[in-house]
């Protein structure tokens, strides 16, 4: 078994495409099989290669790994002879139109109300008009001439699908300029590569059974390759995510603290039948099933992905994040903190309450309750059970529960009106600033 991920360097990734990484990387390894990072740099204008490294960084932030890597731009010669080939065979044939010439007849199909499909006239030109017409400095383009029937394969998504072949133009597959097209390059490479399962969009359904008639012409023998097409993401709302992509790159996900293992967990369960898991990659191989993908459309929510990200954070220990926290950060910190983080950037932001400087705001209408805690603070050392000792002893003193004794205390404490437990928090402050505090919210 062997799989590709086929991303062109024209721009980084996005969930989209992502998902497509996660999908094919997850089969390959489930089966032992071997996963291909190519990429599709054909288009010189747009490929960067600063978005191939792009590209692999993501991916190895996801924590995917390939073992074999390539580029379509060092194949150029093999193109070149799969080409010669098909053009021996009569599969490949050239054509002179315009495109202004193939956008008229387009338009008069239209309003003859036929298909748009290419009429093949390049066909009718005898090798003396060809060649007078390559001496007169005109440079054709290629197509591909599809076969009259109906290519079928049973989709490990889809199901049992078909593509129709007679009312699709034969594709151009060369240039006027001499590069090559995607439709083309795809399949030559799947073909020598040995690829033995493709996992991709079902915006691709169509171009696989264009791709089958392309392989089987340059293989001459039938299609054995395995096909499975992911149905599209769609938003929360169930609109186009093709519109929201930019706001949904992996680059800004991971600006935003977004977890490599909750966005892999994620991806790897959307549209299916499986509750996601925050998990590494290679965790998550072992049970991932394209079977329990629906045919329906699924919806990437980011609500979704956040709050299986407070999830997983919630459950890490302290040596797993150690390192990823602000400097002097300890266990007893990550314990009162973790419950109450959606990302972990959010840490330091606890940390800077915690341990800095903070402006507490002025309660002047608590100041009874306020003096009431300076009187009753306790003395060093503060543990876990300092906040309810001296809760109590507050309460006692000003006649003070619930809501009305703890929300004006936390506002003098944290800053905040929300935010971890006290009970645990309280120790990380410490008694220095918690008088501190206490004091500026007194005004005095």
């Amino acid at each position: 078994m062997k799989l590709r991920f086929a991303p062109s360097p024209t721009g980084y990734l996005h969930v989209g495409n992502a998902r497509v990484a996660v999908a094919n990387w997850l089969v390959a390894r489930r089966q032992g099989g071997r996963f291909v990072l190519r990429f599709d740099d054909t288009d010189t204008e747009r490929s960067k290669p600063e978005f191939a490294a792009g590209i692999e960084e993501d991916l190895r932030w996801l924590g995917l790994d390939w073992d074999e890597s390539f580029r379509q731009s060092d194949r150029l010669e093999r193109y070149e002879l799969a080409a010669e080939k098909l053009k021996k065979s009569g599969h490949l044939y050239p054509c002179l139109e315009t495109e202004e010439e193939l956008r008229f007849k387009r338009e008069q199909r239209q309003k003859q109300g036929r298909p748009p499909v290419y009429d093949r006239a390049a066909l009718k030109m005898t090798a003396e008009q060809l060649e007078r017409a390559l001496a007169n400095g005109k440079k054709p383009h290629w197509r591909f001439k599809l076969a009259t029937r109906t290519v079928e394969w049973q989709d490990g998504v889809l199901g049992r699908r078909q593509v129709k072949l007679p009312p699709i133009s034969d594709p151009v597959l060369i240039r006027a300029d001499g590069s090559f097209l995607y439709t083309f390059t795809s399949v030559v490479d799947d073909l020598e590569t040995g690829v033995s399962h493709i996992i991709r969009g079902e915006d691709h359904v169509t171009n696989t059974g264009v791709q089958i008639d392309i392989l089987e012409a340059l293989s001459g023998r039938p299609c054995v390759k395995q096909f499975a097409h992911l149905p599209l993401l769609t938003d929360a709302d169930g609109g186009p995510l093709s519109k929201r992509l930019n706001s949904m790159g992996l680059r800004q996900l991971r600006r935003d603290g977004i977890e490599p293992s909750a966005l892999v967990g994620y991806l790897a369960a959307l549209g299916s039948s499986a509750d996601p898991v925050a998990a590494p990659a290679a965790a998550l191989a072992r049970d991932f099933d394209l079977g329990r993908i629906s045919k329906s459309t699924a919806r990437f929510d980011p609500a979704q992905l956040l709050a299986l990200n407070r999830r997983y954070l919630h459950g890490l220990d302290f040596e797993t994040v150690r390192d990823r926290l602000p400097d002097g950060a300890d266990a007893a910190f990550w314990d009162a903190i973790r419950g109450n983080l959606d990302l972990l950037a959010e840490a330091r932001d606890w940390w800077d309450v915690a341990q800095g400087q903070i402006d507490v705001p002025p309660q002047p209408d608590e100041a009874e309750l306020l003096q009431a805690a300076l009187n009753e603070i306790p003395a060093d050392p503060w543990t876990t059970e300092t906040w309810s000792a001296w809760t109590r002893a507050i309460g006692a003193a000003t006649g003070r529960k619930g809501k009305a004794l703890f929300l004006p205390l936390r506002r003098a404490l944290t800053g905040e009106e929300h935010g971890p437990e006290l009970k645990t928090f309280l120790p990380v402050i410490g008694r220095a600033r918690a008088e501190a505090r206490l004091r500026a919210s007194l005004g005095v």
